[in-house]
Formats: C-alpha cells, sequence, structure tokens
C-alpha cells in the first residue's frame, strides 16, 4: 500500500490467510500489503481480532498446520522469498533472522526449564559453539536486558510480569535477529514497567539496526516507538503512513474514531466518543467496506465492492471513497 517498497528489508505483499472448519471459513487477513525497513518500526494498530497477529505468524510461518492456510501473498526477506522455503531452511531463519515476542510472558516460558537455559537453547541452535559459550552470551543477553547473571539458574515463577516479560525479549534478541515481530510486548504490564520495556526495545533496536513490527492496540505506545504505522480492520489495512501523518491527519473513519476514543490531557471533553457497534464476524464480513456498518459516512457505494486505496492530501494511503468528505466534517 505504500511508496519506495523496491528496497524495503522485509515485505508483505497481498496476504490473504484463512482458518476454516467443516463448517466455515474465517477470513483472518484480506490481502495485507507492507514493508519494514532496516531500523525502523511500524505499528500494526487494531482492534482484538483484527488479524494482527496472525499476519506476524504468517511472517514466521508458525500458523497451525491443520485449520489453517495461506492462499495468496508473498512474504520476502531480503529478497528472499519465505513462503517458498523448505521447513528446514524456515528453522534456521527462526529465532535467528526473525524473531517474536510472544504476547503473553506467563505462557511463553516454559515453567519447568531454568530461565538461563531457555536463552542459551536459541544461541546454541544458531551458533556451534561451546556449552560455555552459550552460557556466557545468555548471561550477557540477562544484563543487557536489566538481569543479573546470579538469576540465570532461576525458573519463571521467581520472576515478577516485567521480568518475564524482559527474558522473553532476551530470547528473541538472542540471535540478534534482523526482524523482531513484538506482539503487544507490553500487555499486562503496569505503566511504569511498560516504560521500562519500551525503552528497552527501542535501545536494543537502535543497537543493532534491527527491523521491527509492533503489534498493538495502544495508540500511546505507537506514539513512542514506531516510524510508520498501518491501521488494520477485519484484516485490512485501512490506513497506512509516517506516524506523523496518521496522528496528524487521521482520515479513514476507523482511524478517527479510535483517537476519539482516548481521553485528551488538553481539551475539556466530559464524554468520549467510542466507535459505535462491534468489529464484523470474520467468518461474515459484510460486502464493501467492512467497516460500514459502524461507519457514520457509510453509503451505497461503501457497500457494494471493495474499496480501492486513495491518497490523502499530505500522501499516505486511505481506504476510503469519502475522504473528502470525512476530512471537511471531521
Amino acid at each position: 500500500m505504500s511508496e519506495n517498497t523496491n528496497n524495503a528489508f522485509l515485505k508483505v505483499e497481498d496476504l490473504v490467510v484463512e482458518y476454516f472448519t467443516d463448517d466455515n471459513v474465517v477470513h483472518a487477513v484480506n490481502g495485507v500489503s507492507l514493508h519494514l525497513d532496516r531500523g525502523k518500526t511500524l505499528g500494526l494498530v487494531g482492534e482484538t481480532g483484527a488479524g494482527k497477529t496472525t499476519i506476524a505468524k504468517s511472517i514466521l510461518r508458525i500458523l497451525p498446520d491443520v485449520g489453517a492456510r495461506i492462499t495468496q501473498g508473498n512474504i520476502t526477506l531480503d529478497n528472499q522469498d519465505l513462503l517458498k522455503l523448505p521447513e528446514h531452511e524456515m528453522r534456521e531463519i527462526r529465532g535467528n533472522k526473525i524473531s517474536m515476542i510472544f504476547q503473553d510472558p506467563m505462557t511463553a516460558l516454559n515453567p519447568v526449564e531454568r530461565v538461563g537455559d531457555q536463552i542459551a537453547e536459541v544461541i546454541r541452535l544458531h551458533n556451534n559453539i561451546s556449552h560455555e559459550e552459550c552460557e556466557k552470551r545468555a548471561k550477557e543477553m540477562l544484563a543487557m536486558v536489566g538481569i543479573t547473571e546470579d538469576r540465570y539458574t532461576e525458573y519463571p515463577h521467581q520472576f515478577s510480569g516485567g521480568m518475564k516479560q524482559r527474558i522473553v525479549i532476551a530470547i528473541a534478541l538472542a540471535c540478534n535477529p534482523q526482524v523482531l515481530l513484538a506482539d503487544e510486548p507490553t500487555t499486562a504490564l503496569d505503566v511504569t514497567i511498560q516504560a521500562q520495556v519500551l525503552d528497552l526495545i527501542r535501545d536494543l533496536r537502535n543497537q543493532f539496526n534491527t527491523a521491527m513490527l509492533l503489534i498493538t492496540h495502544d495508540m500511546g505506545v505507537v506514539a513512542q516507538v514506531c516510524d510508520d504505522v498501518a491501521v488494520i480492520y477485519a484484516g485490512s489495512i485501512v490506513e497506512y503512513g509516517t506516524k506523523e501523518q496518521i496522528f496528524h491527519h487521521p482520515t479513514h473513519p476507523y482511524t478517527i474514531g479510535l483517537f476519539g476514543a482516548i481521553p485528551s490531557m488538553s481539551e475539556d471533553e466530559e464524554w468520549l466518543h467510542p466507535i459505535e457497534g462491534l468489529p464484523p464476524d470474520p467468518s461474515d464480513l459484510p460486502q464493501g467496506c467492512p467497516f460500514n456498518p459502524r461507519c457514520p459516512y457509510a453509503t451505497e457505494e461503501c457497500r457494494k465492492a471493495a474499496i480501492p486505496v486513495f491518497k490523502t492530501a499530505d500522501g499516505h494511503d486511505c481506504r476510503c471513497c469519502h475522504i473528502d468528505q470525512v476530512k471537511k466534517e471531521g
């Protein structure tokens, strides 16, 4: 959906992902295209169930073997087509070139294995080095995320939620990945620990020049960490641009609705303005624009066919055929 993608380090083009049962098909991702450059962070923003995690799992190729399928699209890393690689070659990429910080640190860690050994395992899988060297590097990773090396032999239950998240980050970064997929890395953390984790991710990204896809529903997190933003709704990207474009000139009614639900510290608002209604059932998406049942600007045109991508006045992408009207009334 965006320009200047030819030299992008990671490219996702026209990705379609479905989950299926004997009874129906869930249309989880519907023609998503995005790109990442080295050292840059793209924020993928949307409500729960919008398809954000499915996109990340598709990039890493860890969708369930049964019940999920990529029916269309290309995913390339440094001009290498990931969807065409045999599984043994993908195993060399996972944890090495591409790593993922999973959403819940409570379940991402093995409860019966020492945390240091869990970090060392990743290093050992991708490096032909001795056990002692693996342990040394694992302790260095613990120190890098602010945990003293004497806690190497402890188990996950001996750490707080914030420290578990730091350990998950250490595992993800153990082999200096070129791409980091961060799936809501601050979920369930208090505000102070959230700020520390975000600072840590940003510092490590800058240190290793890592490209990062940050999945979140928190616009405050996007404002702190991201360079570009893709707003996703019902499996489709509805608005895509730089952070400044999206924050200063939100154009799609859904994006405007997301900002309208955020409390303002500078304006005296008695009530917030939440988006009316609920996201559609992904196994029975509405015809045309998927947001049309909740959109105050929807017309018959919005309900007839898929909406193409339009350029806004400042040059970013928006999948809405009423850009001028939304801008005028917004």
